[in-house]
């Protein structure tokens, strides 16, 4: 994610800037004054962790709050939200059309520990990013040595700086880490242009990656409904309906663009069978992916993700279709250069992150 000259892309500027805003109530059952408190009214940063939004919150409710030890969890729509995630792809995966501001509800009561990891404090947060910054190294050079013989300071600072959503000095931190995120080989031998993917994708611009391998989570949000909109899509009411891949994409194409569509094609290879992939974003062609139901762990293949969509669905493949695809809030066109995305849309940790709505409709039998 780093960048030439170390002051950022435009469009990583606009990443490192973006914010949602939130209208957060404490739950009823925690309320103990009347009137109720007002809602907590705060713009929370795309790129960071809603545990970390406690120390601004925490001033509105303190007066109604019970008493007790604060276990801070959040909610939306009775779901309780899983604080490892960052905010805005939370957001994207829950919202099937934006809600402004965001409505959810705090607590600070009755950790629901059957349904969340602990998150004691800010350290939680601290250490779960630097893991996940582990796991990326590990994909992109083969080892972490760089992330785990980082200096204290350098470490501290780091983390500051996605606290405090500095991306400048963000930058000038992680280039130490030599993750090999940004280079001119990768853009140059595939040479975009307008012949193969977008005349005002050029090269430069584009940055490659001197590793072929790029750390991606890709979360599946299936709807079994026959909707149109978006906007009529149900309520997430359990994680179960949620699908989680956490594997890299491998970089391919020796002179050929390769693109979105192709590394969500090789994330999910049994759901393509050869389709096209979005039938509104790739100018009305087929689309074809799958459907979800259980989270799965990056030890799980993607034929066996196929395998749980279909049986979820109950219905075959042919009838898949990818509604949406979100990364960073954006609906990109999924012949967008991959190189392009991952560049400029990923989050600090070194993952990029990509949410996808799935429809499958049951075949009608008669």
């Amino acid at each position: 994610m780093d960048s030439k000259g170390g002051g950022g892309t435009e469009a990583q500027k606009f990443v490192w800037e973006g914010a949602i805003p939130l209208q957060i109530h404490l739950h009823d059952s925690e309320v103990t004054t009347l009137p109720n408190p007002s809602p907590a009214l705060i713009l929370a940063p795309r790129l960071g962790y809603l545990p970390l939004l406690v120390s601004q919150i925490k001033p509105f409710f303190s007066n109604s709050l019970p008493p007790g030890v604060d276990t801070v969890w959040f909610e939306y729509k009775g779901l309780p939200l899983k604080w490892y995630i960052p905010t805005g792809v939370l957001f994207d995966l829950l919202c099937a059309e934006a809600e402004r501001p965001w409505n959810l509800t705090v607590h600070f009561r009755g950790y629901p520990g059957n349904f969340l990891t602990p998150c004691e404090d800010e350290d939680s947060v601290k250490w779960s990013f630097i893991n996940a910054l582990k796991e990326a190294a590990y994909i992109i050079t083969g080892n972490c040595k760089n992330i785990m013989s980082m200096s204290q300071s350098d470490q501290a600072d780091l983390w500051h700086s996605v606290l405090n959503g500095n991306m400048e000095a963000y930058l000038r931190v992680s280039s130490k880490l030599k993750l090999g995120t940004i280079g001119d080989d990768y853009s140059l031998k595939l040479n975009f242009t307008s012949n193969t993917c977008f005349g005002h994708y050029e090269g430069s611009d584009l940055g490659g990656f001197s590793s072929g391998r790029i750390p991606v989570r890709l979360y599946i949000r299936s709807i079994n409904e026959d909707i149109n909109d978006l906007e009529d899509a149900p309520t997430v009411d359990s994680w179960d309906k949620i699908s989680y891949i956490n594997r890299p994409v491998e970089i391919q194409g020796e002179g050929q663009c390769f693109t979105l569509y192709d590394a969500v094609k090789a994330l999910l290879p049994e759901l393509f069978a050869d389709k096209h992939l979005l039938t509104d974003n790739v100018s009305k062609e087929e689309a074809e992916d799958g459907q979800q139901s259980e989270e799965v762990s990056s030890s799980r293949s993607p034929e066996e993700v196929g395998e749980s969509l279909t049986k979820h669905a109950g219905s075959s493949l042919d009838t898949a279709e990818i509604k949406v695809i979100r990364i960073q809030g954006i609906e990109p066109k999924v012949e967008i250069p991959f190189g392009w995305v991952v560049n400029n849309l990923m989050n600090p940790e070194h993952y990029l992150h990509i949410c996808a709505y799935i429809k499958v409709v049951e075949p009608i039998i008669i």
